[in-house]
Parts: structure tokens; sequence; C-alpha cells
């Protein structure tokens, strides 16, 4: 098992719920679980933007994940949050 987080800034009209579901659609099926974990307004985010931290936890049934693997899926994941939302990473 490997875990990894990540914090994206959204427009503060985006739905954390719809962030989740689609970083879970962008880390495929390694991704076992994806949590927030924190909403954060203030210095170092916009006006009118929020940060949403999540962490990714990441698992295959039969090895051993690489550090390469783990990061190639969150980085999909991030990607598609970035197209879908305009998500930035923080």
């Amino acid at each position: 098992m490997s875990t990894q987080d990540v914090a994206l800034v959204v427009d503060e009209a985006v739905v954390a719920g719809d962030v989740r579901a689609t970083l879970a659609e962008g880390a495929g099926e390694l991704l076992e679980a994806v949590e927030l974990f924190d909403v954060y307004r203030g210095a170092g985010v916009p006006e009118g933007r929020k940060s949403l931290a999540f962490s990714l936890r990441f698992r295959a049934p039969d090895r051993t994940l690489t550090a390469e693997e783990v990061s190639e899926a969150r980085a999909a994941a991030t990607a598609l949050a970035a197209q879908r939302h305009g998500a930035v990473q923080r």
C-alpha cells in the first residue's frame, strides 16, 4: 500500500465531491481509496478559490507497487481534475 496527498486549488463553486470522484476516475484501478481531509481558504489561496486536500491510497492485490506507478496514477488523477474542474496543484 502507498499513500500520496494532493492539494488542489479550485473555484469556490466547485463541489469537493465532484473533484473526489474525478480523482478516483483518473487514478485508475490501483486506487483503493480517496479521502478529502482539508478545505483551506486564506493566505496563499486567491479570493474566490479554495484548496482541497485529498489523501489517495493505492494498492495492488498481487504485488508491491513501485513509486513510479503510484506517481503516474496520481499525475493522471490530477490531470483529469485540472481538465474537468480547472484544478491547480497547490
